[in-house]
């Protein structure tokens, strides 16, 4: 008996990318389409909700058109719709649930409203098989989390930011430092060219505390520049961003190995738009080598920013466990990361 293939249509919109793909059986791309709305937000030194909303209304359908066009498909062959639910800026968010639900309504495909996070999570399902019990280290702008998984769909937040995530204290040490927003890359760019020189603290809190707390470091360096600015010195910005980089890099990574010793796992996954960061991966590479029994998984750089086929492989497993939205779905900016 021929198996029918699983077809799911994924839309992201929950801060400054329209997106739209197409996931096969789960872990198949077969259509993937993103607008960024970069170069709208840069003048701005970061995401202005208001303008991002009215980019997702001129984009959306111009995106689920083109997606659908590269499937070669039409609604008809989809088994379901999954659409970001939250967490993000909900002008956002509605723009995308609106139209999955529109899509849904009129093409009686199923709607599956799927969790942010779950979504970068499960951007690591499209690279290879996810393995159980496994750890992920969430670095995003808006997130720093440690998430344990016993199985697919189930959840549990073992330490979490306490005050700015990481890639919002890149972003705010890079306006210190006058570079461009998104300010993560021009850091990240910075610190290989630099040297860790200029000791900064790092937040490791109460004894084995997997939380994270990023609000003191990100002080510490602009009253490093400020008093360098009085007393008339330079400061190397390369050496700077170098420092910084370092004691982020070294809590994310000393904590998620703690992590994956404590818990006994057999993967580590890293998810989130800070994943794309070189220095990042290289220490996770360096920490869990080829000698480790603990396989290390890191999306490729497309996969860790916003997109809509991680949310679609997330949704994939809502699809096998049968968990569906009704048309009364709203945005939910808040939305906590629970075991479905």
């Amino acid at each position: 008996m021929t198996v029918k293939d699983q077809y799911i249509l994924g839309i992201e919109t929950s801060c400054d990318e329209t997106a739209a793909a197409i996931i096969k059986n789960g872990h198949e791309i077969v259509s993937n389409v993103v607008a960024s709305q970069i170069e709208s937000h840069k003048r701005f030194g970061g995401v202005v909700p208001e303008i991002a909303s009215r980019h997702h209304v001129e984009e959306i359908t111009l995106v689920l058109e083109e997606t659908m066009k590269k499937a070669n498909l039409t609604f008809s062959d989809l088994n379901a719709i999954a659409v970001t639910e939250g967490p993000g800026l909900v002008g956002a968010l509605l723009i995308g649930i609106n139209a999955a639900k529109a899509l849904a309504f009129a093409h009686n495909v199923p709607l599956i409203g799927v969790h942010h996070i779950a979504g970068h999570i499960y951007a690591n399902a499209i690279v290879t098989e996810l393995k159980f019990p496994l750890i992920t280290l969430v670095v995003s702008g808006g997130h720093t989390e440690l998430v344990y998984m016993k199985d697919h769909g189930s959840f549990e937040v073992i330490g979490e930011t306490l005050d700015d995530a990481a890639g919002e204290a890149y972003d705010k040490v890079a306006r210190t430092l006058n570079l461009p927003y998104p300010g993560g890359p021009h850091i990240d760019r910075l610190a290989q060219e630099g040297k860790a020189t200029i000791k900064l603290p790092r937040a490791w809190l109460e004894e084995g505390s997997y939380n994270f707390s990023f609000s003191g470091l990100k002080s510490a360096v602009i009253n490093t520049l400020h008093n360098a600015k009085q007393k008339g010195e330079e400061i190397n910005p390369q050496d700077l961003a170098a420092s910084f980089q370092a004691s982020v890099i070294d809590v994310l990574v000393t904590k998620t190995k703690r992590a994956t010793e404590e818990y006994k796992v057999k993967q580590v996954l890293l998810a989130g738009g800070v994943a794309a960061n070189r220095g990042l991966r290289e220490a996770l590479h360096a920490q869990f080598d080829d000698k480790s029994d603990i396989q290390l998984v890191i999306p490729p750089i497309s996969l860790c920013t916003d997109n809509a086929a991680m949310i679609a492989a997330a949704g994939s497993v809502l699809y096998e466990k049968e968990i569906f939205s009704d048309l009364k779905m709203n945005g939910n900016p808040g939305l906590e990361l629970r075991t479905y």
